[in-house]
């Protein structure tokens, strides 16, 4: 089936009709419909501000759907993608009680039951499955709410969406649950073609079974709206057919399934009262109203989305993927459109295509994408200062720059302040960019730009109190009217703290500056180099850069990080995806445990390369691989308990040698080429005084 000439931007569309529905919804999740009206009215756009909170947050909703297709990555990009494989997933990805999931316990909890049950062993599909679970556990809404994923890489092709869905479902999930995903998925994979909504709900129908009550619900639906234009009529038939009170559980995909079918059906073809009506209905807005945006962004493209109010400005493309592969966590709609896109493209037989702009992190190829980008707010800072995305780069607009005024605009590489105010999900991040990797930028500057602008590259890092610096590069470039310019810098050191930001800043020496600047790209690259201790001061900023799934991580003893396993193996990591050959050495001390050591490549919690010392006296290299581990070289090295050591971890293309004073271990595999670093116990303590990670 080939790929629609538009396939890319409509991935983008779903992407934020997603982002779009979920921020809306999020703030009075599980409210009624009364409650709504009494407290609210109806919803016609976003409502954070109003209840004090942020509206970009982690989200269950978010994380789980665009971190689930990460098992096509890694276990093959194929239609045949098994439960059991993403569950592996799961296990890999999802940290105990700390990241994407509702951890509200097991027969509460839908999803945490079956991460328990495949944490013991117990494998996809039984884990989410009616028998192991029983029905009212099996049949909550969790199985839907993570589906958009697994259709937006299949364009046109609905059976393929069906059956990833299902796939996937089944891990947590069971019975009617499932069939709602399913058609759903299906749904979306057709509204690449189609804007019937008939035919598309006719489409998903032809995936579940006929007599399922999910069939029996949309033939109910389809008939209380016909020729009724009262969506508030057919929300009360619903409720008093299909509510909360019909069906047992915390949140049941039922009566939420109902509310987006409504929703649809009274407002095929308009985004603006589709959410509206979705998100005054109540029950679970976040996960309706996600779904929803999906299916309409897709189905109407970008153009539908800004034919009301300014959805996408708030947002700026920004959000949150929450694993333990926190350097992919601080991520943006466009990242995730073109990874998706490429996985789409993959599954239908063609080649990815190539990253725009020679692999630029930054690039803004996307119409209207802004990649997080926005005007920093500080005293200086230009109080008129517009960003805009061209679709060809960021548009920086201003107006009186004068000498002590900025016109700065900056981006998120690490997790925002504002985490402090969200009451939602832990967002587990590391930063994406460190010193001694170079930073880059292409400006190109209007031809009527007027008065001397001169452009620096920016970092603003946080401090000992939690607030954030300004670093700036030391010697400004000149920006010339209708002419590019080119930033290179090497970041500096940032006293062991966490880059939490990138830009660029725009000042004039003398007189006044009026114009625009286009932000044409901007990137890093190279291998860190970088210190990890202990920073001075008292804030925390520097610890939650660690993404930890150890049961204790502590800042209160002597040593500059300490952290302690009572079960299993536990790990600290920090890094990205880019680091790819580079060296890990870190002074270490071991206090307990059967083993400690060294992490690095590490591409989640069960996937990674390890050296370590062990209590029977050996300095070994390891690989884990989802629930295999194997040992690729063992040499003898003799480390007692609380006696201080130095280790290095070195990987380069194949090669990945391990040293403790002279003794040295080497190996050859092929199996990660890049990920994170860091510092791993098996039920025991393991400290360290200082971490490096360097050029290999």
């Amino acid at each position: 089936m080939s790929i629609p000439a538009d396939y890319l931007n409509r991935v983008y569309a779903g992407v934020l009709g997603k982002l779009i529905g979920v921020y809306l919804g999020r703030p009075f999740e599980n409210w009624r419909y009364k409650e709504i009206l009494q407290k609210l009215g109806p919803i016609t756009y976003y409502v954070h501000d109003r209840l004090g909170v942020p509206l970009v947050v982690t989200d269950d909703d978010v994380a789980g759907t665009f971190a689930f297709p990460r098992a096509l990555d890694d276990y093959g990009i194929s239609s045949s993608l098994s439960s059991e494989d993403i569950g592996r997933a799961w296990l890999n990805y999802i940290v105990e009680e700390r990241s994407i999931l509702w951890w509200g316990g097991a027969g509460n909890s839908t999803e945490h039951t079956a991460w328990l049950n495949l944490a013991r062993g117990i494998p996809a599909p039984a884990s989410g499955s009616i028998e192991t679970n029983g029905a009212t556990v099996a049949e909550q809404i969790g199985a839907q709410i993570f589906i958009d994923g697994w259709a937006l890489v299949s364009p046109g092709n609905p059976a393929q969406a069906a059956k990833l869905a299902r796939a996937a479902g089944l891990v947590s999930h069971d019975g009617e649950a499932v069939n709602a995903a399913v058609l759903w998925a299906a749904m979306e994979a057709e509204a690449f073609l189609s804007r019937d909504v008939d035919h598309l709900l006719d489409t998903g129908l032809s995936y579940i079974p006929k007599d399922s009550l999910i069939a029996k619900l949309v033939s109910d639906i389809r008939q209380w709206t016909s020729g009724n234009q009262d969506w508030e009529a057919t929300r009360q038939k619903i409720e008093d057919n299909y509510g909360y009170d019909k069906y047992p559980g915390n949140c049941h995909v039922v009566p939420n399934h109902a509310l987006m079918i409504m929703a649809l059906l009274h407002a095929p073809h308009d985004f603006q009262r589709g959410q509206m009506i979705v998100n005054t209905s109540g029950w679970d807005t976040d996960c309706n109203a996600g779904n929803l945006g999906c299916l309409h962004g897709i189905m109407l493209g970008l153009d539908g989305l800004e034919a009301g109010p300014d959805w996408r400005g708030p947002v700026a493309d920004r959000l949150y993927i929450s694993t333990a592969d926190g350097g992919r966590s601080i991520t943006d709609a466009v990242e995730v459109s073109l990874w998706l896109a490429n996985l789409g493209r993959q599954l239908a037989g063609e080649a990815p295509r190539p990253a725009p702009k020679d692999g630029a992190q930054f690039h803004f190829s996307l119409p209207g994408s802004v990649q997080g980008f926005r005007p920093q707010q500080s005293q200086a800072g230009l109080t008129d200062l517009k960003v805009a995305g061209t679709g060809e780069g960021l548009a920086i607009a201003f107006s009186a720059l004068a000498p002590s005024r900025e016109a700065a605009v900056t981006t998120a590489v690490f997790t925002p302040r504002e985490v402090k105010d969200m009451r939602t999900y832990d967002l587990l991040a590391s930063p994406r960019v460190y010193a001694g990797q170079t930073l880059k930028t292409t400006l190109k500057a209007a031809p009527d730009l007027r008065g001397t602008v001169e452009a620096k590259l920016r970092i603003r890092h946080y401090d000992g109190n939690d607030e954030l610096i300004d670093l700036d590069m030391p010697n400004p470039v000149l920006v010339l009217p209708g002419r590019s310019t080119e930033l290179s810098w090497t970041i500096p050191e940032t006293g062991h703290q966490p880059i939490a930001e990138i830009g660029v800043v725009l000042t004039t020496p003398e007189g006044r500056s009026d114009g625009r600047v286009l932000l044409d790209r901007m990137s890093w690259e190279g291998s860190p180099d970088v210190t990890f201790r202990r920073p001075s001061g008292g804030g925390d900023f520097w610890r939650k850069a660690w993404v930890s799934n150890a049961h204790f991580f502590s800042k209160h003893f002597p040593q500059d990080f300490r952290i302690s396993q009572n079960r299993g193996e536990g790990m600290i990591l920090q890094g990205a995806r880019d680091w790819a050959d580079y060296t890990i050495e870190a002074d270490l001390m071991l206090h307990l445990g059967e083993h400690g050591g060294l992490v690095l490549r590490a591409q989640g919690q069960r996937r990674y390369y390890a050296a370590r010392v062990t209590r029977k006296g050996e300095l070994q290299i390891v690989r884990r691989k989802d629930e295999l581990e194997d040992i690729l070289a063992s040499v003898p090295l003799k480390v007692a308990f609380e006696e201080a050591f130095t280790m290095t971890l070195r990987a380069k293309g194949n090669r990945i040698s391990a040293a403790v004073g002279d003794t040295v271990a080497e190996a050859e595999d092929a199996t990660f080429d890049c990920g994170a670093a860091g510092l791993l116990i098996h039920e025991g303590a393991l400290s360290a005084t200082r971490i490096h990670v360097g050029a290999a």
